[in-house]
């Protein structure tokens, strides 16, 4: 177990009316308890708390008048991680997957893994199945891209990065979830809070599912997951954005954290050999 102080600053220039929904609250389960948990904002603005899609993300919901709105959360997490040795690991018959789990295997708005099939059958296809294989996807992911702020944006695909070879978090991401769909491995977007993250920021990564748990990667290797947080769960990050603004605001400001409360409590890099999970 490992302690870990999430938070986040924000501000935004309101000039209209503006309706927010903002899902940065760090996730509820049976391996992230959540303690000493905030939530300001100034004005002193009623919101809405409650939950959306079929992870059950935890969002706030809100309407303000012109402004400039500041928004502060803060909250303590206990995780609870389980390691595996990554030897043992392999891929799942689709016919033996849960069928909970079979949305995960299809295209998405950002993740279209039916255009990416003939690549990856013949790039990872002769992989070795499991683990390993969504490990030899990561690889060439971070080897083949360049990680650069401002390359893509809000309407950037997995085919867009796949084709300039350039993108942050949330591109590696969308790419390796559709190499994995490609694949008939089922794959979904993971957005939170990321110990020893530099710039640190709102972190991008995924979850394959594997045997008969879902297994936590990131093909940045910007930060070990034994330290992620998990905010939202989905699809793409089309299901997980830290906010959605109907209206018109501006984010003039922005500070993300995750800090372990004991030092050393989080590896500097991943331990190698072993799978981390920290949902079912």
């Amino acid at each position: 177990m490992s302690t870990i102080q999430v938070g986040c600053d924000l501000t935004y220039s309101v000039t209209s009316t503006t309706s927010f929904l903002f899902n940065l609250a760090a996730a509820r389960t049976a391996h992230q308890n959540i303690s000493d948990e905030t939530l300001q904002l100034n004005p002193n603005i009623q919101y809405e708390a409650s939950s959306l899609g079929m992870e059950d993300i935890q969002v706030y919901r809100l309407t303000v008048e012109p402004c400039e709105l500041q928004l502060n959360y803060r909250a303590k997490v206990d995780l609870y991680p389980e390691i595996y040795d990554t030897s043992g690991i392999i891929e799942t018959g689709y016919s033996q997957l849960p069928i909970e789990v079979l949305p995960y295997l299809n295209p998405s708005r950002y993740c279209e893994s039916d255009r990416l099939t003939p690549f990856a059958l013949k790039k990872f296809g002769h992989s070795q199945p499991g683990f390993s294989r969504v490990t030899a996807i990561c690889d060439w992911i971070n080897g083949s891209l360049t990680y650069q702020s401002g390359s893509t944006d809000a309407s950037s695909s997995a085919c867009d990065v796949f084709i300039q070879r350039s993108g942050v978090c949330r591109d590696y991401a969308h790419l390796a979830i559709a190499l994995c769909r490609a694949l008939c491995i089922p794959a979904r977007y993971v957005s939170g809070y990321a110990v020893g993250l530099q710039p640190p920021d709102f972190h991008g990564f995924f979850e394959a599912y594997l045997g008969s748990r879902w297994y936590l990667f990131d093909a940045t290797r910007m930060a070990p997951v034994e330290g992620f947080v998990r905010i939202g769960t989905g699809r793409d990050a089309a299901d997980a954005s830290f906010s959605t603004v109907i209206g018109a605001a501006t984010l003039t400001y922005m500070a993300v954290w995750a800090e372990p409360i004991t030092p050393n409590q989080i590896p500097n890099q991943p331990m190698p050999q072993s799978a981390v999970s920290t949902t079912n």
